[in-house]
């Protein structure tokens, strides 16, 4: 085996312009103030609670027929769809016309502990939509549903359909038992009720604990050497620490909601196998007969491709749309292909069916 030859002068090169990007560094964290997240105005227009349903106001008037409701999950704060200027999925619907509302959850304490998913579903999503649709002036609006609130988006279409004109879904949730689903194998021994009855309402470091547990070295060692290549560029470290911001920035969990959803999501698979009852009344997906277009990540460690896909076997509509982003679970917001490809494929496919 060959010794290991260093060559002093390119050691000593690296070691230079190592102390000169620490140097950089430093002068640039002392520029660096608390980060702010949100590209767009918005108002609100409905509160209940803790939920707030906001209208995002855009540069010009929208020219869509009929508004955009967005339903994100519990687990994360929904700005993430408009975390800055440069990635926001916001900022690109508003500008090709699209009327966008978000509901915004809130941050649940201890009297949301006995919320459940009728709760949730067929109380504050059909609420929020009803009041979308009055501020907006129409009888029926679109539903946007992502990940957790994408599965909530299809329970509330397969009860309520006749509040909506078309539903689309991002990196949701279908079937909760492809062999992939790392998330589905460590729900699946898990004794929920005992978990809940412990705990109350799930807190939210528990919760980011399991999300980065996934993906261990890369998303606990690997992200945070590699800042060390931007810590001299003020830009690319704001926008370092802003997504930082968004995922350690994480609601408690609703026990009783959180109960069920893993009971009947995670463990019973019962979104496509049947048997799912919200509010005492059967869910099923066959009951979905407007528009669907399912939006779905290639590479999302969160939301396999293959938990996303089989959407279209399941619902009862003819007018089914599936498109592939070549990207991750969070990617499909804010990176710079997602900004291209996606808020025009979801305009242009609500173009041809909204009226």
């Amino acid at each position: 085996m060959d010794p290991i030859r260093i060559d002093p002068k390119r050691a000593l090169d690296e070691a230079l312009r190592a102390q000169q990007k620490l140097a950089a560094s430093l002068r640039t964290l002392r520029q660096v103030e608390d980060v702010d997240y949100g590209a767009t105005d918005k108002e609100e227009i409905y509160r209940e609670d803790k939920v707030v349903v906001y209208r995002y106001k855009g540069k010009g008037k929208p020219t869509a027929k009929a508004p955009i409701l967005i339903c994100y999950a519990l687990v994360n704060r929904p700005y993430m769809v408009d975390l800055q200027d440069d990635r926001s999925l916001v900022k690109n619907l508003l500008a090709l016309g699209e009327d966008v509302y978000i509901i915004d959850w809130g941050y649940p304490d201890g009297g949301d502990r006995w919320l459940t998913l009728d709760d949730y579903i067929n109380g504050y999503i059909r609420r929020s939509v009803d009041a979308v649709a009055k501020h907006a002036g129409v009888k029926k609006i679109n539903l946007l549903g992502i990940c957790q609130g994408g599965a909530f988006s299809l329970c509330f279409t397969a009860l309520h359909q006749e509040k909506l004109q078309n539903l689309i879904t991002m990196v949701t949730p279908v079937d909760f038992h492809t062999r992939d689903n790392m998330l589905s194998h460590w729900t699946r021994g898990m004794d929920v009720d005992l978990f809940v009855d412990t705990l109350g309402n799930v807190p939210a470091d528990l919760m980011n604990w399991c999300y980065l547990t996934l993906k261990p070295v890369r998303l606990n060692q690997q992200k945070y050497v590699a800042m060390l290549d931007i810590l001299d560029d003020k830009v690319e470290l704001e926008n370092f620490l802003r997504m930082e911001k968004w995922i350690f920035d994480s609601p408690d969990q609703a026990g009783e909601a959180f109960r069920e959803f893993i009971k009947d999501f995670y463990q019973g698979n019962k979104l496509v196998t049947g048997g799912l009852k919200i509010g005492g009344k059967d869910v099923s997906l066959k009951n979905i007969t407007l528009p669907v277009l399912n939006i779905f990540a290639e590479q999302d460690h969160l939301v396999p491709p293959s938990a996303a896909r089989p959407l279209g076997d399941h619902v009862g509509t003819k007018d089914y749309t599936q498109l592939a982003f070549k990207g991750g679970h969070i990617g499909i917001y804010v990176s710079g292909r997602a900004q291209r490809e996606v808020p025009p494929a979801i305009h242009e496919w609500l173009a041809k069916r909204t009226r």
